[in-house]
C-alpha cells in the first residue's frame, strides 16, 4: 500500500508540475490536459446555467469563464500538489492518511506546523513549503502578461468598429470605405491587422487562456474581427486584383498563420496545404449577394462574381475551417460568414448607421437661445 501511494504521489506531482510549466513558464503552445479539461467543464457549466439559450444569455454567462479559469487553474494545481505531497508523506512514514494530509497542507500553505518525525519527512515538508509560494507567485506574474496582450488586442478590435460596425463582416468593411470615400485607408487597416494577427498568433498559442477573455461589448470579438479583415482582403484580391493593395496579401498570410498556431496549441486538426479547389462551407449564393451589396455601395469589380469566386474560395480555404471551429469553441458573436455555434440563433448582421445630413437652410450649430 505504501509503495502504491508513493508512486501515485510522484505521478500526481509530475502531472501538476508539467501543467504549471506548460501553462505559465514555457513560451510555446504546449498542451496541458488539466487546463483544457477545466476549460471544457467550466464552459459547459456556464452554458447550462443560462436560462435562455440565445446569444445574449450565452455571452453574459461566458463572461465569467476567464476569471473562473484563472481561479480554477490555481485551485487545481494547489489541490494536486496537496494530494501528491500527502501521498508521499503517507508512503514514507507511519503517519495516518489524515495526519499526512494535514501535514502536507500545513507545509504547502506555510502555516508553520513542523513534522514530528524523521529527516526525510522534513525534506518533503520544506519542498511543499516552497511549492505553495512559488506557484502563487507564478500565477500573480502571469496576470500582467495576459492583460497586456488582452489590451493590445482589444484596441484594434475597438478601432475596427468604425470601419465594420458590430459584429464585424468582411463585405461591410469594403462597403463602408466606398460609401464614405475612405478606400485609400485600407492599406493601413491591413497593415495594422497583419501586426495584430502576428501578435495574437504568438500570445494566444503560448497562453490559450486568452481565448476565454471576451471583449467588453457583446457584439465585438477579436476572432470575428480577424475573419472579417481576412474576408475583406480576400474579396478585394478576388474581385479587383489589379487595384488591391499588396498589404491585403500580407494580412491574409499573417491571419491564417496565426489561426494555425492557435489550432496547433489546441490540437485542432487542419490541412497544412489545402488546394484552392477544395470545398468551403460558404456558398456561392452568399458570396454573390455580398458582391451585389458591394456594387450598390460603389465598389467596381474587375471580375464578375463567377470569375472571382474560385479566387476567393482559394483564399478562404486556408482559414475557414479553423476560424469556424475556434468561433464555435469560443462562443463568439454569431456574425455573418463566421460559421455555426453550439447555441440556436441566426447570424447577426452588422448595424449600419443612418446617413443623416443637415437640411438646407437650417442652422448647423447648436442653438444658443435661452
Amino acid at each position: 500500500m505504501e509503495y502504491i501511494s508513493g508512486v501515485a504521489g510522484v505521478l500526481v506531482l509530475v502531472l501538476v508540475l508539467s501543467s504549471i510549466l506548460k501553462t505559465l513558464v514555457v513560451p510555446r503552445g504546449l498542451y496541458s490536459a488539466l487546463v483544457f479539461q477545466l476549460w471544457w467543464v467550466l464552459r459547459r457549466i456556464l452554458r447550462l446555467s443560462t436560462v435562455h439559450k440565445d446569444y445574449a444569455s450565452v455571452d453574459r454567462a461566458q463572461t465569467w469563464l476567464a476569471p473562473l479559469m484563472l481561479i480554477g487553474m490555481l485551485a487545481a494545481w494547489l489541490v494536486g500538489a496537496l494530494l501528491g505531497f500527502a501521498l508521499l508523506l503517507y508512503a514514507l512514514s507511519p503517519l495516518s492518511w489524515t495526519t499526512a494530509l494535514l501535514e502536507a497542507g500545513s507545509s504547502l500553505f506555510t502555516l508553520g506546523f513542523a513534522s514530528g518525525a524523521r529527516l526525510r519527512l522534513s525534506a518533503l515538508d520544506f519542498l511543499a513549503a516552497a511549492t505553495g509560494p512559488i506557484l502563487i507567485a507564478l500565477q500573480i506574474a502571469y496576470l500582467p502578461t495576459l492583460y497586456a496582450a488582452y489590451n493590445r488586442r482589444e484596441v484594434e478590435v475597438t478601432l475596427l468598429q468604425a470601419r465594420a460596425s458590430e459584429p464585424a463582416w468582411g463585405p461591410e468593411i469594403l462597403a463602408r470605405q466606398w460609401l464614405v470615400d475612405t478606400e485609400s485607408a485600407l492599406p493601413t487597416l491591413y497593415t495594422a491587422w497583419e501586426r495584430l494577427a502576428s501578435d495574437i498568433g504568438e500570445s494566444h498559442s503560448a497562453y490559450p487562456i486568452l481565448l476565454t477573455f471576451r471583449s467588453p461589448r457583446p457584439h465585438r470579438s477579436w476572432l470575428v474581427g480577424l475573419v472579417a479583415v481576412m474576408d475583406a482582403a480576400a474579396l478585394q484580391l478576388a474581385l479587383d486584383p489589379r487595384l488591391a493593395p499588396p498589404e491585403a496579401r500580407l494580412a491574409l498570410r499573417a491571419g491564417f498563420t496565426a489561426l494555425r498556431d492557435i489550432a496547433r496549441a489546441l490540437r485542432i486538426p487542419f490541412d497544412e496545404d489545402p488546394t484552392p479547389d477544395e470545398t468551403i462551407q460558404l456558398t456561392f449564393a452568399e458570396f454573390n449577394e455580398a458582391v451585389t451589396m458591394l456594387e450598390s455601395a460603389g465598389f467596381r469589380s474587375e471580375r464578375t462574381p463567377k470569375e472571382a469566386w474560385p479566387h476567393f474560395k482559394g483564399w478562404r480555404v486556408n482559414y475557414e475551417a479553423m476560424a469556424y471551429e475556434l468561433c464555435r469553441r469560443c462562443d463568439a458573436v454569431p456574425a455573418l460568414w463566421s460559421g455555426p455555434r453550439d447555441f440556436p440563433g441566426d447570424p447577426i448582421p452588422p448595424r449600419r448607421p443612418a446617413d443623416r445630413k443637415p437640411a438646407e437652410g437650417q442652422p448647423k450649430g447648436p442653438s444658443t437661445a435661452g
